[in-house]
């Protein structure tokens, strides 16, 4: 990329009944330097579409809830169509610092990088024990499948060049999507980088039941090898 041309930056964020939330999260990404914010709703039964939209977003909506990866993929759609030069891609309860926003964008314009996949694991102060074992056994299975070894297999916060945007493609739709990146990355000989971001863990983000757990682990990998295998 050229370095020379100022990149349109969009911010892609997949949301699942995070409308308590949602409005600080979009207006903390604007006093971050970074206007062009996409949302999708994914089938929430509060108004996180509607709080999205107040605050500043394009919000999007699914009718139904489809998953983190679907959702995911829509909002990175959208960006596409918005004329994105490059997509970050950030989890909607808060989690994320979008201060850590310049650090995955810089590898892209600077140094020609395709996706910068940020790594909570390379820095995880903070974060309870029991998350730290099971990324790590995500990142084992996720090496094991797809062949491509990475520090923080299922972060959902990560930079995409739009040329890598247009190249990755999963089936996946729930929470295998993170991981399913990292084959793309693996099949199409993708440059790419990890960078350490902070996490953090609030009573409101542990206490969403939507979020990964042991159980939807499993899960997740048992629609990792079906997707493998189907």
């Amino acid at each position: 990329m050229n370095s020379q041309v100022q990149p349109k930056i969009f911010i892609a964020i997949p949301a699942f009944n995070e409308g308590k939330i949602i409005g600080k999260v979009v207006k903390e990404i604007q006093k971050a330097g970074y206007e062009n914010i996409v949302i999708v709703d994914d089938g929430s039964n509060d108004k996180t579409q509607q709080k999205a939209k107040e605050a500043g977003a394009i919000a999007l909506k699914h009718k139904i809830n489809r998953g983190k990866g679907a959702a995911t993929k829509t909002s990175i759609e959208a960006a596409k169509l918005l004329g994105a030069d490059i997509i970050v891609t950030m989890d909607g309860d808060g989690q994320h610092d979008p201060t850590d926003i310049e650090k995955l964008i810089n590898p892209i314009i600077k140094e020609g990088i395709d996706v910068v996949l940020g790594s909570r694991l390379q820095n995880p102060q903070g974060m309870p024990w029991y998350k730290i074992i099971h990324n790590k056994i995500g990142n084992f299975i996720t090496w094991w499948l797809y062949g491509l070894l990475v520090t923080d297999s299922q972060s959902g916060m990560r930079a995409y060049s739009i040329e890598a945007a247009e190249k990755i493609n999963t089936r996946a739709d729930r929470y295998e999507y993170d991981s399913e990146v990292i084959r793309e990355i693996y099949i199409y000989k993708l440059k790419y980088q990890e960078v350490p971001i902070q996490v953090r863990y609030t009573e409101y983000s542990m206490g969403k039941a939507h979020k990964q757990s042991f159980i939807n682990g499993i899960k997740t990998v048992y629609r990792m090898i079906w997707n493998m295998i189907s």
